[in-house]
């Protein structure tokens, strides 16, 4: 696709004496309001190359254009040339390759197969995978599918936490109060209720703590009994998450949690003493970070029991060696940001190049409305619930509605899980946010069911065009008939569209191709609503349903980053 900021630039390069083809295209922007040009360039900065006031510069570069056949009309208006690109070369550039690339519309080649690693979502093993997880979960596989998009080789890592005292209480907890029955039965709900026990109960008996420390001290030293247990928690665990996963549609390369790093640790800390970082302090060993501004970052405890940020300089180590990654992306909370600047400098100071190819992207919290969430207290909100309280609602609305759908508990699945997806993934991920049912359930709006409900009304669109309508189309279209200005709002959206994914992919920010297929889906039943598609004359008619399809694509494609489907009935 022709990129018209760069053809632009070239154009009025050579209208221009003294400025470069850089720095022209720097200065070339994208009007807020239609009406002042599709590209627009503000001429202050010429004023002292040129020694001319900016109204004067733009009205000589306007009229020194004007003529060129990229432009259908270019003004100057006060110390700016507002330029509008010719619309009929513009829509058929643009719904031609949104048509002939379908699935692949938006993709690139740009990471040329390097290879990036995503950790996201990573709960606890034995405790709930609740409405705190979804954040990391969706957001990381966003990531993970936008920089797939960008032609990256993706390896996606759930670093579970499997690893811990947490798991000497959980042991000592179902010895005394559990059995085997219920944990079979509901291995998540009946696990918190040992774990909640567990603190209430060492609130007036404190020698339960040293007891955990003790059968958490054995499972280190691999005795039989407390593996098999930890081992079975495990297992238990996983089968829960992985039903809440198939319901989102998310699947990882690689489950490795913590206790995988567990006999790989050693090395590190030997390589911190041989090249001098590593300081004792009262029993612990720490390395000072004094000099980046950065409190002192503890490595192991004065029993000589190892931290978080030993097992996270194993496991890059290990990830690199492994995967020799060109980014290691982690989808990991803001409370945890000086863990990883930590981490992040000590891996810099121990000599490894690629440090800083390691990153952190940090998310706002969830709350409740009653306060913050808390496994020890068992106030939790299980994202199972959630998602299945979601497809409720949409199959009721379904029925109420009477939709035209095939399969009413498809598109329910479809469009309730993908409501809640939405919601987490239409706002700045770095926003704290009170999780609300009301709001998650609201389809009204700018939701997600909304952009479905556009996807699904352009393939009806196609349905009823008919199949040799759309076989023409795909060969080719008079787009003279598509140049109106509901039309070109929409080409202009479908032409961004792979630089949104671009940029979104630069800042890990997947609500930036949330809002981009919101405007998409709002321009394009602003043309439906102004434009009769299916009309008498065939020419406009194969035109419009051009630009049906392409924007068709673009939804789907945008929604698939997101992690959603695209219902073709609802």
């Amino acid at each position: 696709m022709i990129n018209y900021r760069e053809k632009i630039a070239d154009v009025l390069t050579h209208h221009m004496e003294g400025i470069s083809f850089e720095e022209v295209l720097d200065m070339i922007e994208k009007p807020a309001d239609p009406k002042m040009g599709d590209y627009a360039l503000p001429c202050f900065k010429l004023a002292r190359v040129l020694r001319k006031a900016p109204p004067m510069i733009a009205k000589g570069i306007a009229e020194s254009i004007e003529d060129e056949h990229l432009f259908e009309k270019v003004e100057a208006v006060n110390a700016y040339v507002n330029m509008f690109v010719d619309r009929n070369d513009f829509a058929h550039e643009v719904v031609a390759e949104a048509i002939e690339k379908g699935d692949d519309f938006g993709r690139s080649d740009v990471g040329a197969h390097r290879k990036v690693i995503v950790e996201y979502s990573s709960p606890n093993i034995a405790k709930p995978f609740h409405i705190g997880h979804i954040r990391s979960t969706v957001i990381g596989s966003s990531i993970a599918n936008i920089y797939d998009f960008l032609g990256y080789d993706i390896v996606r890592i759930n670093h579970l936490g499997d690893y811990g005292t947490q798991f000497g209480k959980m042991i000592v907890a179902y010895r005394r109060w559990g059995n085997r029955e219920d944990v079979v039965r509901e291995p998540i709900k009946t696990l918190l209720e040992y774990y909640t026990r567990f603190h209430k109960e060492a609130e007036n008996d404190p020698t339960l703590e040293d007891e955990a420390r003790a059968t958490f001290t054995k499972l280190e030293h691999g005795e039989k009994e407390e593996m098999e247990l930890w081992q079975w928690f495990r297992e238990e665990s996983l089968k829960e998450f992985t039903r809440v996963y198939d319901m989102l549609g998310i699947a990882f390369d690689s489950y490795k949690g913590e206790s995988f790093y567990s006999d790989k640790m050693p090395r590190f800390v030997k390589e911190l003493e041989e090249k001098g970082l590593l300081e004792e302090d009262q029993g612990a060993k720490i390395v000072r970070l004094d000099e980046y501004d950065l409190p002192v970052a503890l490595i192991t405890k004065s029993d000589g029991s190892t931290l978080y940020i030993t097992r996270d300089i194993a496991a890059a180590v290990y990830r690199k060696e492994t995967y020799d990654f060109y980014k290691n992306i982690y989808v990991v909370a803001s409370q945890q940001n000086l863990h990883f600047q930590q981490w992040i400098q000590i891996l810099e100071m121990m000599g490894y190049p690629w440090a800083r190819d390691c990153v952190h992207v940090p998310f706002g919290l969830v709350s409740m409305e009653e306060g913050a969430m808390s496994t020890r207290e068992g106030r939790v909100i299980f994202l199972e619930d959630v998602l299945n309280r979601a497809v409720e609602k949409t199959r009721e609305i379904i029925r109420e509605k009477n939709v035209n759908t095939e399969n009413i508990e498809e598109t329910a699945a479809a469009v309730g899980i993908g409501a809640v997806i939405f919601n987490e993934l239409s706002n700045y991920r770095i926003k704290d946010y009170v999780f609300s049912w009301d709001h998650v359930l609201n389809f009204e709006g700018e939701t997600g069911p909304y952009v479905q409900y556009t996807h699904a009304r352009a393939c009806s669109i196609l349905r009823n065009a008919g199949e040799e309508v759309v076989a023409k189309a795909m060969k080719g279209f008079d787009s003279t008939y598509i140049t109106g200005d509901s039309a070109h709002e929409l080409e202009s959206l479908l032409y961004e569209f792979p630089d949104v994914v671009h940029e979104a992919g630069d800042k890990y920010e997947p609500s930036i191709v949330t809002r981009h297929i919101v405007d998409i889906a709002q321009a394009y039943n602003r043309f439906y609503h102004d434009e009769h598609i299916l009309t008498d004359n065939e020419d406009e008619k194969v035109a419009k349903v051009a630009l049906v399809m392409a924007a068709k694509n673009a939804i789907k494609n945008g929604l698939a980053l997101l992690g959603m489907e695209a219902p073709e009935r609802m």
